[in-house]
This record gives structure tokens, C-alpha cells and sequence, in this order.
């Protein structure tokens, strides 16, 4: 199990939840299968999209279950 937070490596979550993958695609993350994307953490992966991390890693937290 990883336990999500803004530090998570996409890499690390995504191999994990597999299902999370949506949630990375609909904030335009369109490169999930590139080294680079999934060495990124949430947190860094948010800032380059213009996204609020702490809205999606509660998003993600809830999908899991660790909320």
C-alpha cells in the first residue's frame, strides 16, 4: 500500500491504484507512460498544470479509500 500526499511519486501511486490514472489524465497529464511524468511527485505534477494539489491528492485519497 502507498500512502498518498502531495510527496507521492506518480510512478509509485499509479503502480499501486492503477485506477487513480484517470484522475492524472484530467489534469492533463497525457504522458503517464514517460519516465519523466512518473519520477514527478503530485506536488510537482500540479504546479507544471496549473492544478491545486491538495484538492487532488483528497480526490485521490478518496478514490483509495485512505480518507
Amino acid at each position: 500500500m502507498v500512502e498518498i500526499s502531495k510527496d507521492s511519486i506518480i510512478g509509485d501511486v499509479l503502480d499501486a491504484y492503477p485506477t487513480t490514472a484517470g484522475y492524472f489524465l484530467e489534469i492533463g497529464m497525457h504522458c503517464l507512460g514517460c519516465p519523466s511524468s512518473r519520477g514527478e511527485t503530485i506536488e510537482q505534477a500540479c504546479k507544471v498544470h496549473g492544478t491545486d494539489c491538495d484538492e487532488l491528492v483528497e480526490r485521490l485519497k478518496a478514490h483509495v479509500g485512505q480518507n
